[in-house]
């Protein structure tokens, strides 16, 4: 499957443009990307496949682009807090206000972290519906 985004030319920090084609899976896309990253899994064997933890994330904003912000700061906080690394999002309910996910993640140990990622930022931060797909850029903080 072909990546879903892809990273953008920045000075001193790191961008991102994701695409997808409904507002649920930019938001998905935009943390599935966020983690890839940050981290590659480490070499294990098929018998210590990682277990999975289940975390609902909720989030409240006053606009989508502080929704897509405060998303991606909920998940680097809770990765960082749990030493977890998000591998998958359910995106339960979103509108322009909230956001409910059923995410999963695993033990930040089964993993090679490459680049620390800090924070998302609203510099030059855009969303928007192009044709019939959205796209998001977002400068992170590393």
């Amino acid at each position: 499957m072909p990546k879903e985004y892809e990273l953008i030319e920045h000075t001193a920090d790191l961008g991102i443009r994701v695409k997808a084609k409904d507002l649920k899976e930019l938001f998905r896309n935009a943390g599935l990307a966020m983690f890839e990253i940050m981290a590659e899994p480490a070499q294990i064997d098929d018998k210590q496949k990682p277990k999975t933890k289940k975390v609902i994330i909720k989030q409240k904003a006053d606009n989508l682009d502080g929704l897509f912000v405060n998303w991606l700061n909920e998940l680097l906080s809770l990765s960082a807090t749990k030493e977890l690394i998000f591998c998958d999002f359910k995106i339960k309910k979103l509108d322009k206000n909230s956001l409910e996910v059923e995410a999963e993640a695993e033990s930040l140990d089964k993993y090679k972290v490459n680049t620390e990622i800090k924070a998302a930022t609203y510099h030059q931060l855009k969303i928007e519906k192009i044709d019939s797909r959205w796209q998001a850029e977002v400068i992170f903080d590393v």
